[in-house]
């Protein structure tokens, strides 16, 4: 478990403590948003709300999960939290911490499908409201794809062709991607290609309801592909971070980089990196396609706020047009949950939200119920992947070692 640092938890304590009424502390584990939030969206909320003051308190990623708990326990956490998907806010819900926001105002904006991160399981309670979704590709370098003759894949059989087309110059990395943080084997790469093999939706449903095992053809058949994607990786990648990965790219030594839509805004800010993006290969041309549009995070409200009244009118403001705009196009990378129509002004955001209405959309394949076990799929899944792309084990052993884990798990949640 990650430690907080004890004057980082008592300034952050002493901060919420003496907030007033009419003062909301939003908590968050996003502090690359800070400065975004004090200079444009609390400034837009103030305009209309002048008597309502916001606090935007973020915590370290890896911190924030167990530094929300904390201060839920002790009595000291903020108005508003930020919440992660599925489970870990649902665990919230459970006791006692999160407000139940069905029929607020605000919430007339998502669809059923937007809520659903963030819902009891079954559908009958919702306890955050949606903020937005990440979108998984793949990057590509321009310069070395023209240099090389190379253009942009759309089945797996090109994209093997192109990476191999590259691995045979020798002069760059096929495919900037290391094992050694594990994350990325998983949710950056096997989360995006799986859904093309189990049909999305269709084959994440059948794995919670019981109907499909791992170790059906087209769970292994993913792995497997995952596992050919291996030999494309750099020689240094079990011990490669992702920090490096995104440098190996940035510096113009990769082909190609499996990517979170999150990743924009870094490689955006790379003088002289041009870049381009394609959705996951289909398995043969004509195929139905398909993309990982996995829910990242929303918005709920302390049950214990002595600011509900304020809160609820911030909550109605963040499923408006005016946040729904203001996040997408200045939180490049993050896609609005909401049924607003926004115009996405980053090119290679606008070619990533387009690929919803050409494609059909999935969340990671163990988000929802699956992941509720010690230890949880996600990790098991960080493991067998990273393994597999090290080339240690192979995709019908992977698929089975996953199987094995989630049938125990399974049973004892049914």
């Amino acid at each position: 478990m990650n430690r907080i640092p004890k004057i980082a938890m008592l300034c952050i304590t002493a901060m919420m403590s003496t907030a007033n009424a009419g003062t909301l502390i939003l908590e968050s584990w996003r502090v690359d948003d800070k400065a975004l939030w004090e200079t444009v969206l609390i400034p837009a909320f103030a305009k209309r709300h002048p008597g309502i003051d916001i606090r935007f308190a973020p915590t370290t990623p890896t911190e924030y999960d167990a530094s929300l708990q904390a201060h839920f326990a002790n009595g000291t956490a903020g108005d508003l939290v930020a919440c992660r998907p599925f489970d870990v806010s649902q665990s919230l819900y459970n006791k006692g911490y999160l407000e139940k926001l069905d029929g607020k105002a605000g919430m007339e904006h998502f669809e059923a499908t937007a809520l659903l991160a963030w819902q009891t399981d079954d559908a009958k309670t919702t306890f955050c409201m949606p903020v937005a979704s990440v979108i998984h590709g793949f990057l590509y370098n321009k310069k070395i794809f023209k240099k090389l003759n190379l253009q942009a894949p759309k089945t797996q059989a090109e994209f093997l062709t192109v990476l191999d087309a590259v691995k045979k110059n020798g002069t760059y990395i096929p495919l900037a991607l290391g094992t050694a943080e594990k994350w990325e084997a998983t949710q950056t790469l096997f989360t995006s290609i799986g859904p093309n093999y189990w049909h999305g939706e269709t084959g994440r449903k059948a794995l919670i309801a019981g109907k499909a095992k791992f170790t059906d053809a087209q769970y292994v058949a993913a792995f497997d592909y995952a596992a050919k994607l291996g030999s494309y990786l750099p020689s240094t990648a079990s011990t490669q971070t992702y920090s490096d990965s995104q440098h190996q790219f940035a510096a113009g030594k990769a082909a190609v980089y499996p990517v979170g839509s999150w990743d924009i805004s870094y490689f955006n800010q790379v003088q002289g990196l041009d870049f381009g993006v394609f959705a996951p290969p289909v398995r043969a041309a004509g195929d139905k396609c398909y993309i990982l549009d996995h829910m990242d995070i929303g918005i709920g409200i302390n049950k214990k706020s002595r600011n509900k009244e304020d809160a609820y009118k911030f909550l109605e403001w963040l499923g408006s047009q005016e946040f729904a705009d203001l996040y997408t196009n200045r939180v490049t990378g993050f896609f609005s949950l909401s049924n607003h129509l926004i115009a996405v002004r980053d090119p290679i955001g606008k070619q990533m939200m387009e690929w919803r209405t050409a494609c059909e959309s999935s969340i990671r394949v163990n988000a929802q119920i699956l992941n509720r076990g010690q230890p949880s799929m996600e990790q098991e899944l960080w493991n067998v992947n990273a393994d597999l792309l090290n080339g240690t084990v192979t995709g019908k052993e992977a698929a089975t070692k996953i199987q094995n884990s989630f049938a125990s798990v399974y049973r004892l949640k049914r």
